[in-house]
């Protein structure tokens, strides 16, 4: 199937279905993953006055100097919570750095939480106003909508709709505030992101203004990918895909280069990790593993040990 055919055949799955036909919009959902690898959602009920804001809020931190920035770079901290300088992350057997800076947003937790250890307190930069009430807020949000979206991946599996529910209860998601600064020059091989899979659960990304975003097909074939406006787009990350032994593959995508007067923008985008609870044990689901697709993750492994292997792998620990 070729990019245009594919992209013709691409449509949104519209949210606003799952309250009454929640099987349905499930089926649907099912079947764009296992077609596309990816899908997008419509009437997914996120304020678009707080999206805004937020990426505003993102705007002004990354134009802070650098000193005022690297004030928020926790080292050793693995990425976790605050900032992420230019140049740190490189994908998974990747040569070259990716072109990016980012700061993530966490869980809060209460003092005395059970998961403090695995999850770093959130910081919040003294130098822009409002930035909790209008980013933390988002976050939250997202968080709603991931497990809505999970609820209907369970379906799919075959599983009680409720069954993710405890398995990111309190889970280690992060929002990431990303900008990729305009490319200036030889950029040495690196691109904006590197081909990568995420290591989460499910990614959910709002649509950015500066194109580059590529996703793989199953067929093996980048695609661009900028989601129809209003539109979420949402991939399957390692954590699921070991879950589901690769019944749902996790989603391979990048971000090119801009070319021509597009190298002088900057580009933002706001992806939303939703991750498993550090204690979780991932597991093989029920009905994933069969004689004719036996089971390739036969060894439980904790979330949080997960996580962290793939930190490392990223340059990140």
């Amino acid at each position: 199937m070729s990019a245009n055919e594919i992209l013709s055949r691409f449509t949104p799955v519209s949210m606003a279905r799952q309250a009454s036909d929640p099987r349905g919009f499930a089926a649907e959902l099912g079947r764009s993953f296992r077609e596309f690898g990816f899908a997008a959602i419509s009437d997914h009920g996120l304020d678009k006055a707080r999206i805004d804001r937020a990426y505003a809020k993102a705007a002004q931190f990354f134009a802070l100097p650098e000193a005022v920035k690297q004030h928020y770079f926790i080292p050793g901290g693995g990425g976790a919570r605050g900032y992420t300088p230019f140049g740190k992350e490189i994908a998974k057997d990747a040569k070259h750095v990716d072109l990016k800076e980012f700061w993530h947003v966490g869980r809060d937790l209460p003092a005395g939480h059970k998961y403090e250890a695995d999850m770093a307190p959130n910081l919040v930069p003294a130098e822009i106003a409002g930035w909790k009430d209008i980013v933390h807020g988002l976050y939250n949000d997202f968080d709603m909508l991931g497990r809505r979206v999970l609820s209907a991946i369970a379906l799919d599996l075959g599983l009680v709709e409720d069954f993710f529910d405890d398995t990111v209860r309190d889970g280690n998601s992060v929002m990431r505030l990303l900008h990729y600064p305009p490319v200036a020059g030889d950029p040495g091989g690196s691109i904006r992101a590197e081909a990568h899979g995420d290591i989460n659960t499910i990614t959910l990304l709002l649509g950015a203004e500066e194109p580059g975003l590529q996703v793989r097909t199953r067929s093996g074939e980048w695609i661009d990918m900028n989601p129809p406006a209003g539109c979420i787009v949402v991939n399957m990350g390692d954590m699921l895909a070991r879950s589901t032994n690769d019944l749902l593959p996790s989603t391979q995508h990048r971000v090119i280069n801009p070319v021509g007067a597009r190298t002088g923008h900057s580009r933002y985008s706001m992806p939303f990790f939703l991750h498993y609870r550090p204690d979780y044990m991932i597991e093989t689901l029920p009905g994933c593993a069969t004689a004719e697709h036996p089971d390739k993750y036969p060894q439980a492994m904790r979330a949080n040990d997960f996580l962290n292997q793939r930190l490392r792998e990223i340059g990140l620990l």
